[in-house]
């Protein structure tokens, strides 16, 4: 078959649609509970008290889902998705029924950290489980519909946590999970069949796993305790110190152990070693730059959260648009270098024209396109990029090429709003010591939009203007690091997608 040659298109069996079904209900579940918590926290504070651990429900959530998606990779490859999905469905659900009956916060903690223990497994095996399916030829089509469930998820996770805790109680937050996990479960078990693993007798990498998981939870650990103690301090350094260690130890072990979490011969394809730091990349830029933008918008642009939120909706209406249309076009042409290219520059104008309009103090109309723009960038970058990584990867190794994407992907996310957050912070403080005068500058750090009723309205304009100084860092770094990511995809080989999943 040529290259230009249009493969007869395979509609999916009922088994197939049930797979594809449960997988995208996995992959909601853990986008939905990465920031559903975030609006009842308050609340959960009340009920349960331990303000100072207040931080904590959200860290030991992102520490435990992020070191875990590479082993959940690897371990699918070696005894197959369906296992791997009800072992990881199943702690996933017990961790939100234990935090929804949690009585102390240190309980909520801990079972957060076990939730996510569960939540690792959910996108990583989500998106290998596409290629279990569908060939890499018709992969784009469906990658573009988990690209808008993910979207779609992380849009109305603020929302509806808040709607839930209102209506019922926070509680009620985990234990949604519960009959939303057991359908998905139910659907992946009719729909995966058992995977043949000729690699299930080899012993699983325990040491390389804690290695692993002790790195990153020391990056992370450093990353959120660096913005509040000082990147200086003894403490920070010395997590600084242990993820280097402990990463030098993992690459050490993984290089003599028999089965390893992360193969680093994948890395000498050029292919698969580009995609997952761009991944890792693309993450970085957009958390760096989208966390902050509510910001912007309520303590510059003057806009109560409510009209804040839907400055954001232009985004997800481009992500669907692209992920779907683009990922239907680049299923019939088979190649998707053009159209990964297409969403890297998009994505680059778009955090550009950020900059731009924040610097220029641009009417909130400026940031609906810009929005708009990253939004067509991400649904045609995002589902072409996992759709490069696995096409250029061995079936048999399918689960520990996507672990380490989403690793890398997570870990990119984290690093870009603690590394904005801390440029947001120095240059803000910077600009607001300039002002001095009356106002009480550190009840303004400390509790951002609520400090500024008792300003004066000259105070606030100030204030407005120092916020966007500082914010606009954030877009300009941002757009910086998505046009090297284009730079980094630029010489890769535009290569057909295959017809057919081949080991």
């Amino acid at each position: 078959m040529s290259d230009t040659a249009i493969p007869p298109r395979r509609g999916l069996t009922p088994g197939q649609k049930a797979a594809m079904g449960g997988a995208m209900l996995s992959m909601m579940l853990a986008a939905l509970d990465q920031n559903i918590v975030n609006t009842a926290l308050p609340r959960m504070v009340g009920d349960l008290g331990g303000m100072s651990h207040l931080s904590w429900v959200v860290t030991a959530f992102m520490l435990t889902s992020t070191s875990t998606t590479p082993l959940y990779g690897r371990l699918s490859d070696m005894y197959g998705r369906r296992r791997l999905f009800l072992v990881s469905i199943s702690i996933f659900l017990a961790g939100s029924a234990l935090c929804g009956l949690a009585q102390s916060m240190g309980e909520l903690v801990a079972f957060r950290a076990l939730q996510g223990i569960g939540a690792g497994g959910l996108l990583t095996l989500a998106q290998a489980a596409v290629g279990d399916v569908v060939s890499p030829r018709e992969r784009p089509r469906y990658q573009g519909y988990f690209t808008c469930t993910f979207a779609v998820s992380s849009m109305i996770g603020p929302v509806l946590g808040g709607a839930i805790t209102s209506l019922l109680s926070w509680r009620w937050v985990f234990y949604i999970n519960i009959p939303v996990g057991i359908l998905a479960v139910t659907l992946l078990m009719i729909g995966l069949t058992s995977q043949k693993a000729p690699t299930k007798n080899q012993p699983i990498d325990w040491p390389g796993a804690l290695l692993l998981t002790g790195g990153t939870g020391a990056l992370l650990l450093a990353l959120s305790q660096g913005g509040t103690l000082g990147w200086t301090s003894p403490l920070v350094m010395a997590l600084a110190a242990a993820t280097v260690i402990l990463y030098g130890a993992f690459w050490f072990r993984e290089q003599r152990a028999a089965a390893p979490i992360v193969s680093f011969a994948l890395f000498r394809n050029p292919v698969f070693a580009r995609g997952v730091i761009v991944s890792g990349m693309m993450t970085f830029a957009m958390m760096g730059s989208t966390v902050f933008l509510p910001l912007y918008f309520q303590l510059v642009l003057g806009m109560d959260p409510a009209h804040a939120g839907m400055m954001l909706l232009p985004q997800v209406a481009g992500m669907v648009i692209t992920s779907i249309i683009g990922g239907r076009i680049v299923s019939r042409i088979g190649k998707n270098k053009p159209f990964l290219l297409a969403g890297l520059i998009l994505e680059s104008i778009a955090l550009g024209s950020l900059a731009v309009f924040a610097t220029l103090g641009a009417a909130p109309g400026f940031f609906l396109i810009s929005m708009g723009l990253l939004g067509l960038g991400i649904g045609m970058g995002m589902p072409n990029l996992t759709t490069a990584v696995q096409n250029a990867t061995p079936h048999s190794q399918l689960g520990a090429a996507t672990g380490a994407m989403s690793f890398l992907r997570s870990l990119g996310g984290a690093v870009g709003v603690a590394v904005s957050g801390a440029l947001m912070t120095d240059r803000l403080t910077a600009a607001l010591e300039k002002l001095g005068g009356t106002m009480d500058l550190s009840a303004l750090m400390e509790k951002g939009v609520s400090a500024l009723s008792a300003f004066t309205p000259d105070q606030q304009e100030a204030v407005a203007s120092a916020y966007r100084q500082a914010l606009t860092g954030n877009f300009l770094l941002s757009a910086i690091i998505m046009s090297l990511a284009f730079i980094l995809v630029l010489p890769l080989p535009s290569v057909t997608l295959r017809d057919k999943i081949e080991d």
